[in-house]
C-alpha cells in the first residue's frame, strides 16, 4: 500500500455541488508523482492536515543515548549499566548526608527523576549516636552543561570508533554542543 508523508500548503478550498463536502487543492514539497498517481486511484484515503512544526533536531543527550545503545549492542552489554558506569567515572554528583531510616525515602525522590539519576551509599557516620549515611546522588545527563554532556559524548564516541561504529564529525557535535547550552 502507497503511502505519502511530505509537507505542503492548501491552496484552494472549496465544496463540491454534488455530494456538498469540501475540496480542497494542496502543493505538496515532494516530486513523487508516481505514489500520488497510485494514491488518487484509491477510493477512500486516510488525510491527517496539520500545521507543520519543524522536528526537532538530534540533540547532544539524545545523540549521546544513541550511540550507547549501538556501542552496547554490539558490546553485548546492559545500556543502563554502562551509562550508570560512565557518569560515575564523570564524578558528577551532589553528596547528601542522610538519617539511616530516610535513605529509602531520599533514593525514591533522586532517582524518580529519571533513569539516569541514581544514587550510592559512600560512606557512614555517626552524630550523637544517630547513624547517618554519607550518599552520592548522581545527576543524569539531561542536567548537564555543555562541557559535561562534551566529555560523556567524547567517551563514548572514542569506543564507538574502537569498535567501528560510525559517529558524526567533530563539527556536528560541537554544534549539538552549542545548542545543548541554549536549552
Amino acid at each position: 500500500m502507497a503511502k505519502l508523508d511530505t509537507t505542503g500548503a492548501i491552496t484552494d478550498i472549496g465544496i463540491d455541488y454534488k455530494t456538498n463536502k469540501t475540496k480542497i487543492s494542496l502543493l505538496l514539497d515532494t516530486k513523487a508523482l508516481d505514489i500520488v498517481e497510485e494514491l488518487k486511484n484509491e477510493n477512500k484515503l486516510d488525510v491527517e492536515l496539520k500545521k507543520y512544526r519543524k522536528k526537532r533536531s538530534l540533540d547532544a543527550n539524545s545523540y549521546f543515548w544513541k550511540l550507547l545503545q549501538e556501542l552496547c549492542e554490539l558490546a553485548e552489554i546492559d545500556s543502563v549499566e554502562e551509562y550508570k558506569r560512565r557518569i560515575k567515572e564523570l564524578g558528577i554528583f551532589r553528596r547528601f548526608k542522610i538519617e539511616k531510616d530516610n535513605i529509602k525515602t531520599f533514593e525514591k525522590m533522586w532517582t524518580s527523576q529519571g533513569t539516569a539519576w541514581f544514587c550510592e551509599v559512600a560512606d557512614t557516620t555517626y552524630i550523637e549516636n544517630i547513624e547517618f549515611k554519607i550518599i552520592n546522588a548522581y545527576y543524569g545527563s539531561s542536567s548537564y552543561n555543555s562541557k559535561q554532556m562534551s566529555r560523556l559524548i567524547d567517551g563514548v564516541v572514542q569506543d564507538c570508533e574502537i569498535y567501528g561504529i560510525e559517529t558524526k564529525p567533530k563539527e556536528e557535535i560541537e554544534s549539538l554542543l552549542k545548542e545543548w547550552d541554549k536549552k
